[in-house]
């Protein structure tokens, strides 16, 4: 028999506990200052509203997404009185695509509110500043995207096809006819995709699909299951009327439909030229990237006589341009794969003086064979996670200049700390514009040797 219950009641010691905000729950709200993932702040009844879409000094209604102890997790839902910085979007699905975010606020504030974040970080977790800002690295607003990753899900109960972009905070997938952040060439494709791929005869098999502008546009199909003739006989020739390579993935790495295709990209500044295969880290911004790269080598200024190396070099995307300035270009990538490929595109480019090599970065670096020597200078470019383990052996390695890029300005910070430490001084930073219409940060920061 269960024990009878004695009738005592304990509360948390905090007193008793709010009832949460349920999900799809309206509610009106003044924003009162901005995140820095820019999403609009507010107060109300004891909780925090992080609001996406909404702008400061805005009266709104939300509707609620999440929420967890004192933080609301909300969307704009309607406008009450609109900050006069407001603009129209120019995508009719940014409210509820999940790609960009801050297409309702003016270029220059977006601006702003990366720089401000930058600032931030480092203050607040390595109490530095820069000697120098450098003004915001810019391309085109719209457009520049040459790479996007297409959510495909078959409705087994609706027996339909779903093709699109995922909907923010949400698995749904929005049915998306235009997408004014894709470079033009892959603005037809995008269009007749969906119409393509729901003629299929089996399009259950089909997992995702990625788009990509180089050389060539390329269209990668992701199947989840073998995919018949008659199918691939549709979908070379969506891709053949529109000029696009077909690439395809099932078990295991991306293989071209005809073996024949290269798909690669160009760094004209450097009459230089990149091999890539989906699946590789390529930058999605060109016209940024070409500026990144050159403003990479003015800050760092390589000599003739030097001897460089860079960290986390991917597919050569610095590692190339310097090593037509310098004596010596020491390249090394955690992916074999990629290590392979930037030494292929080095001698494809008839740049005998760069070498590559696969090393684990988590590592102590100054027992391999590559780092025997030292360098005059090194560029890295992390993935978000940061370099903590390399900058803690940097002074090791001699380089009287660093020059980091990153993708994450919390790990920046983090990673700039250790760097003073090491006795490097913080002389140039600023921030990188590789998204324009998102909340994400790139930056560029330049550390020289005291």
């Amino acid at each position: 028999m269960a024990k009878k219950d004695g009738g005592l009641r304990f509360q948390p010691s905090g007193g008793a506990r709010a009832p949460q905000v349920p999900v799809g729950k309206k509610h009106k709200l003044t924003i009162e200052r901005l995140a820095n993932d820019g999403r609009g702040i507010g107060f109300s009844e004891g909780r925090t509203w992080f609001v996406s879409g909404a702008l400061a000094g805005e009266q709104i209604e939300a509707r609620v997404l999440g929420a967890h102890g004192k933080v609301v997790e909300a969307r704009v839902e309607r406008i009450l009185t609109a900050s006069p910085e407001r603009r129209d979007e120019a995508c009719v699905h940014a409210k509820v695509c999940g790609g960009c975010s801050l297409q309702h606020m003016p270029h220059a504030d977006q601006l702003a509110l990366k720089q401000r974040m930058l600032a931030e970080q480092l203050s607040r977790l390595a109490n530095l500043e820069p000697q120098e800002w450098a003004a915001p690295l810019v391309g085109p607003e719209l457009g520049y995207r040459r790479r996007a990753r297409i959510a495909v899900r078959w409705d087994n109960k609706a027996k339909r096809l779903d093709v699109g972009f995922r909907a923010a905070a949400s698995q749904e997938i929005i049915a998306i006819d235009d997408c004014p952040v894709l470079v033009q060439p892959l603005q037809p494709i995008l269009r007749a995709l969906p119409q393509a791929l729901r003629e299929l005869g089996k399009p259950q098999a089909i997992g995702h699909v990625e788009l990509f502008s180089g050389n060539a546009c390329a269209v990668l199909v992701r199947h989840t299951a073998p995919l018949s003739e008659a199918d691939l006989a549709r979908l070379q020739a969506f891709c053949a009327a529109h000029a696009a390579q077909l690439w395809l993935q099932g078990e295991g790495a991306p293989q071209p439909f005809d073996p024949a295709q290269q798909l690669s990209y160009g760094l004209d500044s450097w009459g230089l030229s990149l091999a890539y295969r989906p699946g590789d880290f390529v930058q999605v911004n060109q016209p940024v990237n070409e500026a990144m790269v050159a403003q990479a080598l003015d800050w760092l200024a390589p000599q003739a006589d030097e001897r460089v190396l860079d960290l986390f070099c991917g597919l050569g995307n610095f590692a190339l341009p310097l090593a037509q300035r310098v004596r010596e270009l020491v390249a090394v990538e955690g992916v074999a794969s990629m290590v392979e490929r930037a030494a292929e595109n080095a001698a494809r480019n008839g740049l005998g003086n760069a070498h590559f090599f696969q090393a684990d970065l988590s590592n102590p670096l100054a027992e391999a064979g590559w780092a025997q020597g030292g360098f005059s200078a090194v560029l890295l470019d992390p993935p978000r996670d940061g370099a903590l383990q390399v900058v803690r052996q940097m002074a090791a390695l001699g380089a009287a200049r660093v020059l980091y890029v990153s993708c994450n300005p919390a790990t920046l910070a983090r990673d700039s700390a250790e760097l003073q430490a090491q006795g490097y001084r913080l002389e140039r930073a600023g921030i990188l514009d590789m998204f324009p219409q998102t909340a994400h940060v790139e930056a560029m920061a330049l550390f020289v040797r005291q």
